[in-house]
């Protein structure tokens, strides 16, 4: 049994969780709903108002079981963990290469390589499955500037350059993203990416997931014993994971924005799921959101070839492998770091 595929999602509002035994319980209105032995479970994710007894956090602390505290929405929090997992040697590496700009150069050169490619797989895809049903010429244009800049990045730039065509590249992908949805189109659509808060339906469905695939690839990068908030593209800032933010950038547009596209185009989800606030936030109600996560954990079961160990491997353990590939890289083990691009 393999931990990535046991994250345990607590989404009830009221609900508490604590020790007992060797188990999770999880209570609402004191009554026990659900019992889990502690060696099944991944990681432990709360939304909202969601209780947790001291004893049980420092129980998953010592069993390197993450706990993360998101708001109801879905923006991070806090994280329970105990200590820090891997060699001290990494970790010094990792922070002397952070410093250099030449090894921060040549890492984000390879995330945004992968980050590009999938975008415009994603594009691509879209013209294949949908071409009748979508505006092939623009979502054409759009997939022609994103391969440029691909080309621009054999070139030598420098950090800045790198973030500003990485903004560039966003800007071309996101324009289109409307013409991707290809039902539902009066109650989700799609002008333009807002983040705190979301003020769409699709924007609080691309803020959420990115959230949790936020939470899994942290995981998985200080299991591996790198620090995730120390980044190469996104440099040092209290409060801030980096490096997270870094290698998840590979994989929103092969697996957050795929999946959201999926539930609102298979009918998955609906309008009357999301509330708007006064505020101008929008907010998912419980279903949507077990929806969603439903969908998110079956989709991390499936199977694909990792196109650098040409190996078949679940979905769900991608953000562990390339950490274990980034970490190879930092030891001088991999000349580079092989970033994912999904082919």
């Amino acid at each position: 049994m393999k931990k990535h595929l046991n994250t345990l999602f607590v989404t009830t509002q009221g609900a508490y969780l604590h020790k007992e035994g060797e188990t999770i319980v999880v209570k609402i209105e004191d009554e026990a709903k659900l019992t889990l032995p502690i060696h099944t479970i991944g990681g432990v994710v709360c939304f909202g108002q969601v209780g947790m007894s001291p004893y049980l956090m420092a129980f998953c602390a010592e069993n390197d079981v993450g706990v993360s505290f998101l708001t109801e929405t879905g923006s991070f929090l806090a994280k329970v963990q105990g200590f820090v997992a891997g060699n001290v040697l990494l970790r010094r590496e990792h922070y002397r290469r952070a410093d250099d700009t030449d090894t921060s150069v040549k890492i984000t050169k390879s995330v945004l390589t992968a980050k590009f490619a999938n975008a415009r797989s994603v594009l691509q895809r879209a013209l294949r499955d949908h071409g009748h049903k979508i505006n092939e010429a623009e979502v054409g244009k759009a997939a022609d500037r994103i391969t440029q800049s691909l080309k621009r990045l054999d070139m030598p730039l420098g950090m800045d350059e790198l973030r500003g065509l990485e903004g560039d590249t966003a800007h071309s992908y996101f324009q289109v993203f409307d013409h991707l949805i290809v039902s539902q189109k009066d109650d989700f659509s799609f002008h333009e990416r807002s983040r705190r808060p979301p003020l769409d339906n699709v924007n609080c469905l691309l803020s959420f997931i990115y959230t949790i695939l936020m939470h899994d690839v942290r995981s998985a990068l200080e299991a591996v014993g790198l620090d995730s908030a120390v980044g190469f593209l996104h440099r040092d800032r209290s409060g801030r994971p980096g490096l997270a933010l870094d290698i998840m950038e590979e994989f929103r547009p092969f697996l957050a924005d795929r999946l959201v596209l999926s539930l609102i185009n298979l009918g998955q989800v609906h309008k009357k799921g999301f509330q708007k606030h006064q505020s101008g936030a929008v907010l998912m109600d419980d279903e949507t959101r077990k929806t969603l996560l439903t969908a998110y954990q079956t989709r991390k079961q499936e199977e694909i070839v990792h196109p650098y160990l040409e190996e078949k491997v679940t979905i769900g353990i991608l953000p562990h492998i390339q950490a274990l590939l980034l970490a190879r890289h930092l030891r001088g083990d991999l000349d580079g770091y092989p970033a994912f691009i999904w082919k």
